[in-house]
């Protein structure tokens, strides 16, 4: 699709954080989760942005928060999406779930489950989500398993997780889920984690390689512009498709280009003022975002296949959104370059 054709009449799907109260600290998380948030939407406005959305032809709805099925009208909230026939994603810690939450998702094929772990051993996962989470997460895990229920377990790739991707990969496996990774970005409490947690340039590498070799792992969005062409561009966009085909929603209803970019800056609307549809069709902050196009990108030789990356890591590196991915492929391969002809030289 070209540029000159957007927006869609509606997102495709859309992110929509629930609560930011979360039993867990992570120390990448995109939201800073911890306390609810005063002011967090209440379940009969959740009800008619529902309706909004099922009006517009939403197909999917993800939730995350915080966690989510901390939020006591959740559940409900849930069962009404599905009654509207829209598909759910929901991303939790998998620490709380409870008999009512395994009986809605066992035999709906309207909703995902993605089940968040950081390791494959408690040693390498605690030290991202926190002392002792490894075995509550697992515990949780096992609660899903072997139900007829759509499963994966989601990994946030880092410095310090990147070796265990494998072994990640067999024990989702071992419960009968598929693995999905995603792109580590400084966003929330991850931007003071940014430089420790971050992959250097010969573990992108690796990563490309590893995506390239198995196509059966999940990807997260804008791994396009860490990847050769030949590869992941098959499994999704080759764009960063905020505002263009996904939004986010916060626990308060305020609207923002993606659930990394939750800037007073980049705030689209309100939904308690404002209905979703005009915000999708006429906020300047979408609009903006719609005809983003990095200068600095242009002239590359792959501008095609990305169109400059995940303008949320080029904010938070550079506080420009007219930079590039600063992990795009070619960043890190001229970083490799300058390493190897350095080395050569001594």
């Amino acid at each position: 699709m070209n540029h000159a054709d957007w927006p869609l009449s509606a997102p495709v799907n859309l992110t929509w954080e629930i609560t930011h109260r979360c039993n867990l600290s992570c120390i990448h998380c995109l939201s800073s989760s911890g306390r609810e948030t005063a002011g967090e939407l209440e379940l009969e406005e959740c009800l008619s942005i529902v309706d909004q959305l099922a009006a517009l032809k939403v197909f999917e709805i993800n939730f995350g928060g915080g966690e989510p099925l901390l939020k006591d009208y959740f559940l409900t909230l849930l069962r009404y999406i599905h009654e509207k026939g829209m598909v759910t994603c929901v991303s939790t810690n998998g620490t709380v779930f409870n008999d009512e939450a395994v009986a809605c998702f066992t035999g709906n094929p309207l909703v995902n489950v993605q089940v968040s772990l950081d390791g494959a051993t408690a040693e390498v996962n605690d030290r991202i989500r926190g002392q002792g989470t490894f075995q509550r997460i697992l515990n949780g895990v096992e609660r899903l398993a072997n139900r007829d229920i759509s499963l994966s377990i989601s990994t946030v790739v880092t410095a310090i997780n990147f070796s265990q991707l494998g072994q990640l990969k067999e024990l989702a496996g071992s419960f009968g889920a598929r693995l999905r990774v995603s792109r580590f970005r400084p966003s929330g409490r991850a931007r003071a984690t940014w430089e420790e947690l971050r992959l250097n340039s010969r573990q992108l590498q690796e990563l490309a390689d590893w995506l390239d070799n198995d196509t059966s792992i999940l990807t997260g969005d804008s791994f396009f512009s860490i990847s050769r062409e030949e590869n992941r561009r098959e499994l999704g966009l080759n764009m960063c498709g905020a505002c263009k085909m996904t939004c986010c929603i916060d626990p308060c209803g305020l609207v923002y280009p993606c659930a990394f970019l939750q800037e007073d800056e980049f705030c689209a609307g309100n939904l308690r003022e404002t209905s979703f549809k005009y915000i999708w069709d006429m906020s300047p902050v979408f609009n903006y975002f719609r005809g983003l196009e990095p200068a600095s990108c242009q002239k590359c030789p792959r501008y095609n296949m990305c169109h400059g990356g995940c303008p949320a890591i080029a904010y938070f590196a550079n506080k420009d959104l007219n930079q590039p991915d600063p992990e795009c492929l070619i960043n890190w391969t001229a970083d490799l370059t300058a390493g190897l002809l350095a080395g050569s030289s001594k």
